[in-house]
């Protein structure tokens, strides 16, 4: 029988070579006829998450961006600093597809799941800056009726991650969790989810302007890194909530550390007597996010009960298993568009991730700005 979906179709692809260049670019690759249990995905949204921007610019000095040629044949590239080249051995010169997650309609399907033809569908996986995408049926979750591709682009990685976060909160018997960078799509879904749920959050933003937004959302907790008082108002709330937990967006400079000793002072309100060791309450940083690049400092007056290390969703859900991952997607799906609800700034084509102007403005992931790329544009 002759086939009569597509057999190729434009992809996005990131290569960084030995010699230190980052080359984006447009290549039409085939589109895999799907077996059994696979279906090609027409994608119509797939947003640009922060995590996605590391493989596509990777550590390239953006002041440098030049574009080449015009239509499917353009490319722009950048310099990318030699001494970050040793920490990247594991990708030079390979032309990588980009893309974590995406939505769209189901437009061929194998023998196994063509009870997902037709449908739109949320899809994770890789790869997703592409206009098709054939994929294993399992990665995909048919969205509730009503709801579009844009509706459904960012139905993992956010979702999951805050569903995480308070995962992790309960798990490893905590009560009360603070975030970072608390305004932006991710940051607004964990203020719903913990409103939802019952859960004391302390949010740190940056600006009055974004503190004001938290709260006409209902957070009770907003504490303005940028204010004098800022220290004084972390405390307060910790002592508050209880929050001896936090995630880090930001990871670099000292917002990480400033966050533990709140912590410790907290801590030490209710101490009944003085210790040379400080609290025995545990404090523990998660950092999740590189905002900003430089080392972290960690003041150490902060007694000898914390911790810091590193968290990942992706981690996260391979520890807890099939069965209660699934569990988490099917309440993202059953709350999509209210607790979960992505807002985008710019729709762009995939072409236009080839406009140096468009990557400067998307790589600035300023508060408030988020990007989605519409492939079938």
């Amino acid at each position: 029988m002759t086939r009569t979906e597509p057999t190729s179709g434009l992809e996005i692809r990131s290569e960084i070579s030995a010699a230190g260049t980052l080359a984006l670019s447009l290549a039409r690759v085939a589109v895999p006829t799907p077996k059994n249990d696979e279906v090609v995905v027409r994608i119509e949204a797939t947003p640009i998450n922060p995590s996605d921007l590391g493989l596509l610019l990777g550590p390239a000095d953006l002041s440098t961006l030049r574009r080449h040629g015009e239509g499917e044949t353009a490319s722009v590239t950048a310099a990318v600093p030699p001494d970050r080249l040793e920490g990247l051995a594991a990708r030079l010169d390979q032309s990588m597809p980009v893309g974590n997650e995406a939505a769209g309609v189901v437009i061929e399907a194998g023998d196994d799941a063509r009870h997902l033809l037709g449908k739109t569908v949320a899809v994770i996986g890789g790869a997703m800056y592409a206009q098709y995408r054939t994929i294993k049926a399992v990665a995909c979750l048919p969205l509730p009726d009503g709801a579009t591709a844009a509706d459904g682009a960012s139905a993992f990685v956010n979702p999951l991650t805050a569903l995480g976060m308070i995962e992790t909160m309960r798990s490893e018997g905590h009560t009360a969790l603070v975030h970072t960078a608390a305004a932006s799509n991710l940051g607004q879904m964990l203020t719903r989810l913990c409103l939802k749920d019952g859960v004391n959050l302390v949010n740190i933003v940056r600006s009055g302007e974004q503190a004001a937004l938290l709260r006409a959302i209902g957070a009770t907790h907003v504490c303005d890194s940028g204010s004098p008082t800022f220290l004084d108002d972390l405390t307060d709330a910790l002592a508050a909530t209880g929050a001896t937990i936090a995630f880090d967006a930001i990871g670099g400079g000292v917002l990480g550390g400033q966050i533990l000793s709140c912590m410790e002072a907290a801590a030490n309100r209710s101490a009944h007597a003085y210790s040379r060791y400080g609290s025995q309450t545990h404090k523990q940083l998660y950092i999740y996010g590189s905002l900003d690049p430089r080392p972290t400092q960690i003041d150490r007056s902060i007694g000898m009960a914390w911790s810091a290390g590193g968290w990942l969703v992706s981690y996260f859900l391979e520890r807890i298993g099939a069965q209660e991952s699934q569990r988490l997607r099917a309440r993202v799906m059953t709350e999509l568009t209210t607790t979960f609800a992505s807002r985008y700034s710019a729709e762009i084509a995939l072409i236009d991730m080839l406009d140096v102007q468009t990557i400067r403005r998307f790589s600035e992931r300023r508060t408030g700005e988020k990007f989605l790329i519409n492939p079938s544009k």
